[in-house]
């Protein structure tokens, strides 16, 4: 039997089977499974198996550190991705909606980038410090945004160079993105994760970070120089465009 597409589902089971689809983006097909008697989520992308390698080794050294992360559950011979499927542990858990939610939130970020520091980068993409010399990376294609964009991103970008990088999960201001109980807090969609400078993940609602006026400013216009660059030009892009000072 071929094993691409969904028919890749059968590599971790006879019996296994899809359930119903979840909001995933406009990047994968993402559904609930039935794995034996366990729900789970399936994930069908077009990640390399490069890609998927890293996002995959991520996830096992974060939950091994003690975060709580979507760990990828291996096939019945062991391996944790198949033709651009993944399947991944089910995270319980509502989304954040109070200060004190969002100060977990980034109480958890800061974990992510204590554990992360020196990581290598995810394979195809840039930093926004590379892209101050460079023009494409994955979903970045400077070459597309018109050059007086092109310059009030990497004026942006310029303010974070030094810095220490790290992985950033990449959208955890969405709080879609977040999945909480009394006792923990989940980051889940691994999509846009990379190696980067920490600001990029905490500007965060209430500023529940506890930025300073000036470190608030640098992330924030950092923040959504990256945002306008990794989507353009859709509506949102140019959105995040405008709230990027021009020079």
């Amino acid at each position: 039997m071929a094993t691409s597409g969904w028919n890749a589902l059968s590599c971790w089971g006879a019996s296994v089977s899809r359930i119903e689809p979840l909001t995933g983006g406009v990047a994968n097909d993402v559904w609930s499974v039935n794995l034996e008697g366990q729900i789970a989520v399936a994930r069908l992308g077009k990640r390399s198996d490069a890609d998927l390698e890293w996002e995959t080794n991520l996830l096992l050294h974060l939950e091994r550190e003690g975060l709580f992360v979507p760990v990828p559950l291996p096939t019945t011979d062991g391996r944790l991705f198949v033709d651009g499927l993944v399947v991944m542990k089910f995270m319980e858990g509502g989304q954040p909606e109070t200060e004190s939610d969002w100060c977990r939130v980034a109480e958890t970020l800061r974990q992510l980038h204590r554990l992360t520091e020196g990581w290598p980068q995810r394979p195809g993409w840039r930093s926004s410090s590379d892209l101050l010399n460079c023009r494409k990376g994955t979903k970045v294609d400077l070459n597309a945004m018109p050059p007086e964009a092109v310059a009030r991103c990497r004026a942006a970008w310029k303010r974070l160079v030094g810095r220490k990088s790290c992985v950033v999960h990449g959208n955890p201001n969405s709080a879609a993105n977040i999945r909480m109980t009394a006792s923990r807090v989940a980051l889940i969609d691994w999509d846009e994760s990379h190696v980067d400078v920490p600001a990029l993940d905490l500007v965060l609602p209430y500023n529940a970070a506890r930025l300073d006026d000036s470190e608030l400013d640098i992330a924030s216009q950092a923040s959504a120089a990256w945002e306008a660059a990794v989507c353009w030009d859709d509506e949102y892009s140019i959105k995040r465009l405008a709230d990027v000072r021009t020079l």
